[in-house]
């Protein structure tokens, strides 16, 4: 469907923090450049029409202040909107909230730079135990419906769902947990605790329903 090392290598991984008014909060970034116009990116990130295509399906009220419903996964509020350049939103899953910010940058020869900031508190236990992968691989995979969208793929969430779960699909996720791994480590994590983790997170990705 896509090839895997070259989707790993062309997209950045930044483990952090931020200090919120509840407390400090860990935060994870992704980006990736793509060779597609900046108008058309937004549009492809904030079109209810074009979602489904490469994410998952959405309802709702897509304008700031508006509600959103991604099909069995989260919803949330649009808390800021700056059209074509980036937008907030609460992301509310399982009970718990985190924000995402989407980022959008116009590059030389027409490209643009697509960046996610997924800012959340998470529990100190359930992150030694899985690390960023627990988040960030789930973005890497958006980010693979989002590049052969953009390539002209019509709609790749079936094919999609189906890749995850291929021999193709498992090896895109070890190397995706490998690459948090790293940018664990780089943020300070001890090398062997990230490493444990980064385990744990692909063996919890990679099972079978059976397992």
């Amino acid at each position: 469907m896509i090839d895997v090392n070259h989707q790993i290598n062309a997209v950045r991984r930044r483990v952090g923090s931020r200090v919120l008014e509840a407390g400090e909060a860990r935060t994870i970034t992704i980006s990736q450049s793509y060779d597609a116009e900046l108008d058309d990116v937004w549009d492809a990130c904030t079109n209810a029409e074009r979602i489904p295509r490469w994410f998952m399906p959405v309802s709702g009220d897509l304008r700031l202040g508006g509600r959103f419903q991604l099909e069995g996964n989260a919803g949330g509020t649009v808390e800021r909107c700056d059209p074509p350049k980036s937008f907030a939103a609460t992301w509310e899953y399982g009970g718990e909230i985190s924000w995402i910010e989407v980022r959008l940058t116009p590059e030389s020869d027409g490209r643009t730079r697509f960046e996610l900031e997924h800012i959340a508190h998470v529990d100190d236990e359930r992150w030694a135990e899985f690390g960023p992968g627990a988040v960030g691989i789930g973005w890497d995979m958006g980010l693979v419906g989002l590049a052969l969208h953009l390539s002209g793929a019509p709609d790749v969430t079936e094919e999609g769902a189906a890749w995850a779960m291929s021999e193709e699909g498992k090896t895109f996720v070890t190397l995706s947990s490998e690459s948090w791994k790293d940018a664990s480590i780089e943020a300070g994590t001890d090398a062997a605790e990230a490493k444990a983790a980064g385990d744990r997170c692909t063996a919890a990705y990679t099972a079978t329903p059976e397992e």
